[in-house]
Protein backbone atom coordinates (compact mmCIF):
# COMPACT_ATOMS: atom_id res chain seq x y z
CA UNK A 1 0.00 0.00 0.00
CA UNK A 2 2.84 2.39 0.79
CA UNK A 3 4.36 1.64 -2.62
CA UNK A 4 1.05 2.43 -4.29
CA UNK A 5 0.75 5.73 -2.41
CA UNK A 6 4.35 6.73 -3.19
CA UNK A 7 3.53 7.75 -6.77
CA UNK A 8 2.05 11.28 -7.15
CA UNK A 9 -0.16 10.25 -10.08
CA UNK A 10 -1.74 7.49 -8.02
CA UNK A 11 -2.31 9.92 -5.17
CA UNK A 12 -4.00 12.27 -7.64
CA UNK A 13 -6.23 9.42 -8.82
CA UNK A 14 -7.30 8.78 -5.22
CA UNK A 15 -7.93 12.50 -4.78
CA UNK A 16 -10.08 12.46 -7.89
CA UNK A 17 -12.12 9.52 -6.55
CA UNK A 18 -12.37 11.30 -3.21
CA UNK A 19 -13.82 14.29 -5.08
CA UNK A 20 -16.26 12.14 -7.07
CA UNK A 21 -16.50 8.45 -6.31
CA UNK A 22 -17.63 5.77 -8.76
CA UNK A 23 -15.94 7.13 -11.91
CA UNK A 24 -15.39 5.20 -15.14
CA UNK A 25 -12.03 4.79 -16.86
CA UNK A 26 -13.05 7.30 -19.52
CA UNK A 27 -13.96 9.92 -16.93
CA UNK A 28 -10.68 9.46 -15.06
CA UNK A 29 -8.65 9.47 -18.28
CA UNK A 30 -9.90 12.96 -19.15
CA UNK A 31 -8.46 14.27 -15.88
CA UNK A 32 -4.88 13.28 -16.67
CA UNK A 33 -2.37 14.17 -19.38
CA UNK A 34 -1.42 10.58 -20.14
CA UNK A 35 -2.59 7.64 -22.22
CA UNK A 36 -5.52 5.43 -21.27
CA UNK A 37 -3.01 2.60 -20.80
CA UNK A 38 -1.04 4.69 -18.31
CA UNK A 39 -4.14 5.53 -16.26
CA UNK A 40 -5.22 1.87 -16.33
CA UNK A 41 -1.80 0.75 -15.10
CA UNK A 42 -1.92 3.12 -12.13
CA UNK A 43 -5.49 2.09 -11.30
CA UNK A 44 -4.46 -1.57 -11.39
CA UNK A 45 -1.76 -0.93 -8.79
CA UNK A 46 -4.21 0.91 -6.57
CA UNK A 47 -6.68 -1.97 -6.94
CA UNK A 48 -4.02 -4.53 -6.03
CA UNK A 49 -3.19 -2.46 -2.93
CA UNK A 50 -6.88 -2.50 -1.92
CA UNK A 51 -7.21 1.28 -2.21
CA UNK A 52 -9.59 1.15 -5.18
CA UNK A 53 -12.55 -1.20 -5.66
CA UNK A 54 -13.89 -1.84 -9.17
CA UNK A 55 -17.57 -2.59 -9.73
CA UNK A 56 -19.12 -3.34 -13.13
CA UNK A 57 -22.27 -1.47 -14.19
CA UNK A 58 -23.38 -2.84 -17.54
CA UNK A 59 -20.47 -2.40 -19.92
CA UNK A 60 -18.72 0.13 -17.71
CA UNK A 61 -16.27 -0.50 -14.88
CA UNK A 62 -16.66 2.05 -12.10
CA UNK A 63 -13.85 2.83 -9.65
CA UNK A 64 -14.48 3.54 -5.97
CA UNK A 65 -12.10 4.81 -3.31
CA UNK A 66 -11.70 2.27 -0.48
CA UNK A 67 -10.57 4.12 2.67
CA UNK A 68 -10.49 1.04 4.92
CA UNK A 69 -6.76 0.15 4.44
CA UNK A 70 -5.78 3.74 5.22
CA UNK A 71 -7.98 3.63 8.32
CA UNK A 72 -6.20 0.47 9.49
CA UNK A 73 -2.83 2.21 9.20
CA UNK A 74 -4.27 5.18 11.05
CA UNK A 75 -5.51 2.94 13.87
CA UNK A 76 -2.12 1.26 14.13
CA UNK A 77 0.14 4.31 14.30
CA UNK A 78 -1.96 7.28 15.39
CA UNK A 79 -2.40 7.23 19.15
CA UNK A 80 -5.78 7.62 20.79
CA UNK A 81 -4.51 10.91 22.22
CA UNK A 82 -3.44 12.33 18.86
CA UNK A 83 -6.49 11.09 16.94
CA UNK A 84 -8.97 13.83 17.94
CA UNK A 85 -6.43 16.52 16.98
CA UNK A 86 -5.63 14.82 13.67
CA UNK A 87 -9.33 14.42 12.90
CA UNK A 88 -10.04 18.05 13.74
CA UNK A 89 -7.22 19.37 11.56
CA UNK A 90 -8.20 17.06 8.72
CA UNK A 91 -11.77 18.28 8.97
CA UNK A 92 -10.62 21.89 8.72
CA UNK A 93 -8.59 21.08 5.59
CA UNK A 94 -11.27 19.42 3.47
CA UNK A 95 -14.93 18.44 3.37
CA UNK A 96 -15.96 15.15 1.86
CA UNK A 97 -18.19 15.40 -1.21
CA UNK A 98 -20.80 12.69 -1.02
CA UNK A 99 -21.69 10.60 -4.05
CA UNK A 100 -24.73 8.38 -4.40
CA UNK A 101 -22.78 5.22 -3.61
CA UNK A 102 -19.92 4.22 -1.29
CA UNK A 103 -18.01 0.95 -1.53
CA UNK A 104 -15.76 -0.44 1.24
CA UNK A 105 -13.63 -3.57 0.99
CA UNK A 106 -11.55 -5.44 3.56
CA UNK A 107 -9.89 -8.85 3.91
CA UNK A 108 -10.35 -10.70 7.20
CA UNK A 109 -8.64 -13.93 8.21
CA UNK A 110 -11.74 -15.94 9.15
CA UNK A 111 -14.39 -18.21 7.67
CA UNK A 112 -17.50 -17.03 5.84
CA UNK A 113 -19.69 -18.63 8.50
CA UNK A 114 -17.92 -16.88 11.36
CA UNK A 115 -18.00 -13.55 9.52
CA UNK A 116 -21.72 -13.95 8.83
CA UNK A 117 -22.32 -14.63 12.52
CA UNK A 118 -20.38 -11.49 13.47
CA UNK A 119 -22.58 -9.42 11.14
CA UNK A 120 -25.94 -10.84 12.24
CA UNK A 121 -25.45 -11.63 15.94
CA UNK A 122 -26.44 -8.57 18.04
CA UNK A 123 -24.01 -9.29 20.89
CA UNK A 124 -21.03 -9.60 18.54
CA UNK A 125 -22.19 -6.67 16.41
CA UNK A 126 -22.13 -4.38 19.42
CA UNK A 127 -18.42 -5.11 19.91
CA UNK A 128 -17.45 -3.18 16.77
CA UNK A 129 -20.58 -1.21 15.81
CA UNK A 130 -20.10 1.73 18.20
CA UNK A 131 -21.49 -0.45 20.98
CA UNK A 132 -24.90 -0.65 19.27
CA UNK A 133 -26.83 -3.89 18.78
CA UNK A 134 -28.45 -4.66 15.40
CA UNK A 135 -31.36 -7.08 15.75
CA UNK A 136 -33.60 -8.91 13.26
CA UNK A 137 -34.84 -12.43 12.58
CA UNK A 138 -33.01 -12.03 9.24
CA UNK A 139 -35.86 -13.05 6.97
CA UNK A 140 -36.79 -11.20 3.78
CA UNK A 141 -39.29 -8.48 4.67
CA UNK A 142 -38.45 -8.55 8.39
CA UNK A 143 -37.67 -5.33 10.29
CA UNK A 144 -34.18 -4.46 11.47
CA UNK A 145 -33.48 -2.30 14.53
CA UNK A 146 -30.32 -0.71 15.88
CA UNK A 147 -30.33 0.28 19.53
CA UNK A 148 -28.35 0.52 22.75
CA UNK A 149 -29.53 0.78 26.36
CA UNK A 150 -27.07 3.66 26.77
CA UNK A 151 -28.59 5.69 23.93
CA UNK A 152 -31.42 8.17 24.48
CA UNK A 153 -33.57 6.43 21.88
CA UNK A 154 -33.48 4.12 18.86
CA UNK A 155 -30.39 4.50 16.69
CA UNK A 156 -31.69 3.10 13.42
CA UNK A 157 -34.19 0.91 11.64
CA UNK A 158 -34.64 -0.80 8.29
CA UNK A 159 -35.93 -3.83 6.43
CA UNK A 160 -34.22 -6.99 5.19
CA UNK A 161 -34.40 -7.06 1.36
CA UNK A 162 -32.22 -10.06 0.43
CA UNK A 163 -30.47 -12.76 2.43
CA UNK A 164 -28.24 -15.63 1.28
CA UNK A 165 -26.17 -16.95 4.22
CA UNK A 166 -23.22 -16.79 4.42
CA UNK A 167 -22.65 -14.83 1.21
CA UNK A 168 -24.98 -11.86 0.80
CA UNK A 169 -27.18 -9.61 2.92
CA UNK A 170 -29.07 -6.55 1.70
CA UNK A 171 -31.14 -4.26 3.92
CA UNK A 172 -32.38 -0.71 4.10
CA UNK A 173 -31.17 1.59 6.87
CA UNK A 174 -32.47 4.80 8.37
CA UNK A 175 -30.37 6.61 10.96
CA UNK A 176 -32.35 7.79 14.00
CA UNK A 177 -29.69 9.07 16.39
CA UNK A 178 -30.39 12.73 15.49
CA UNK A 179 -32.96 14.82 13.65
CA UNK A 180 -30.35 15.87 11.07
CA UNK A 181 -29.69 12.28 9.97
CA UNK A 182 -33.31 11.13 10.40
CA UNK A 183 -34.32 13.64 7.73
CA UNK A 184 -32.11 11.80 5.21
CA UNK A 185 -34.55 8.87 5.15
CA UNK A 186 -33.69 5.34 4.09
CA UNK A 187 -30.57 4.20 2.24
CA UNK A 188 -29.41 0.68 1.35
CA UNK A 189 -26.54 -1.46 2.66
CA UNK A 190 -25.24 -4.58 0.88
CA UNK A 191 -22.83 -7.01 2.57
CA UNK A 192 -21.01 -9.46 0.24
CA UNK A 193 -18.72 -12.20 1.54
CA UNK A 194 -16.31 -14.19 -0.62
CA UNK A 195 -13.98 -16.85 0.77
CA UNK A 196 -10.42 -16.35 -0.51
CA UNK A 197 -8.11 -19.14 0.73
CA UNK A 198 -7.99 -18.78 4.54
CA UNK A 199 -9.51 -15.29 4.49
CA UNK A 200 -12.75 -13.59 3.47
CA UNK A 201 -13.15 -10.58 1.26
CA UNK A 202 -15.94 -8.46 2.70
CA UNK A 203 -17.40 -5.76 0.46
CA UNK A 204 -19.90 -3.31 1.93
CA UNK A 205 -21.80 -1.12 -0.52
CA UNK A 206 -23.81 1.76 0.92
CA UNK A 207 -25.97 3.30 -1.79
CA UNK A 208 -29.25 5.07 -2.50
CA UNK A 209 -27.78 8.07 -0.70
CA UNK A 210 -28.87 11.47 -1.92
CA UNK A 211 -26.26 13.81 -3.39
CA UNK A 212 -24.76 15.75 -0.49
CA UNK A 213 -26.13 13.38 2.17
CA UNK A 214 -25.00 13.82 5.78
CA UNK A 215 -21.52 12.29 6.22
CA UNK A 216 -22.60 10.64 9.47
CA UNK A 217 -24.54 8.09 7.39
CA UNK A 218 -21.45 6.51 5.84
CA UNK A 219 -18.39 8.07 7.50
CA UNK A 220 -18.22 5.45 10.25
CA UNK A 221 -17.80 2.42 7.97
CA UNK A 222 -13.97 2.38 7.97
CA UNK A 223 -13.98 2.36 11.77
CA UNK A 224 -16.71 -0.31 11.95
CA UNK A 225 -14.94 -2.61 9.49
CA UNK A 226 -11.59 -2.08 11.21
CA UNK A 227 -13.21 -3.08 14.48
CA UNK A 228 -14.80 -6.13 12.86
CA UNK A 229 -11.45 -7.28 11.47
CA UNK A 230 -9.67 -6.69 14.78
CA UNK A 231 -12.25 -8.63 16.79
CA UNK A 232 -12.40 -11.63 14.43
CA UNK A 233 -8.62 -11.92 14.08
CA UNK A 234 -7.53 -11.13 17.64
CA UNK A 235 -10.59 -11.34 19.89
CA UNK A 236 -9.85 -7.78 21.02
CA UNK A 237 -12.17 -4.78 20.88
CA UNK A 238 -10.78 -1.86 18.91
CA UNK A 239 -10.75 1.17 21.20
CA UNK A 240 -10.41 3.86 18.55
CA UNK A 241 -12.02 7.05 19.90
CA UNK A 242 -15.72 6.98 19.10
CA UNK A 243 -15.83 3.29 18.25
CA UNK A 244 -17.39 2.43 21.61
CA UNK A 245 -19.72 5.44 21.70
CA UNK A 246 -22.59 3.44 23.18
CA UNK A 247 -20.56 0.72 24.92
Amino acid sequence: MFKALADPTRRQLLDELFRQDGQSMSALERRFDMSRFGVAKHLKQLEEAGLVVVRRRGREKLHFLNPVPIRLIHDRWVSKYAEPWAAALSGLKTTLETPMEKVFEIYIRTTAERLWEAITDPEIRAKYNFGARVESDWQVGSPLTMASPKADGPLGDGEVLEIDPPRRLVHTLRALWGEDVKEEGFSRVTWEIEQVADSCRLTVTHDQLREGANEQLYGGWPMILSGLKTWLETGQVLTTPGSLMYA
